[in-house]
């Protein structure tokens, strides 16, 4: 699994709060780990737009409450870099919640999908209203 293309500094660190952004009845989760992360002693893991990780959900309907579930970033409020030279960020930090081999748990997604996100997780991109 890859992440942002290049050398960019993910923007959500463990214990983040982000917006779940799906109708699957979480409303705010906690990011726990990064699936896939490579780091370098006492560096502290971090997630970015289009990242799996680990997530505990802290509100949310009773059914999905304090349960640890997979999620996919899909915005980022720091600025990062995209291929083209351009810089973009979000309004706020957000996730959908996946299945472990990246099927969406909701059916629609609120908000605009970072085309790094939609491009690497095509379940995502299929219900996203709007990509950036």
């Amino acid at each position: 699994m890859k992440g942002i293309a290049g050398r960019q500094s993910r923007g959500l660190p463990l214990g983040a709060r982000m917006v779940c952004a799906d109708n699957s009845g979480a409303k705010i989760v906690s990011l726990i780990n990064v699936k896939a992360w490579h780091g370098v002693a006492r560096r502290v893991p971090a997630a970015g737009v289009g990242d799996m990780f680990i997530a505990s959900v802290k509100k949310g309907g009773p059914d999905v409450r304090a349960k640890v579930v997979y999620a996919v970033v899909i915005r980022q409020k720091r600025p990062y870099r995209r291929a083209d030279g351009s810089i973009i960020s979000f309004e706020e930090n957000a996730a959908v919640l996946v299945t472990p081999d990246g099927e969406v748990r909701g059916s629609e997604i609120k908000g605009p999908v970072a085309r790094e996100a939609a491009e690497r997780w095509p379940r995502i991109a299929a219900i996203a209203s709007t990509i950036v």
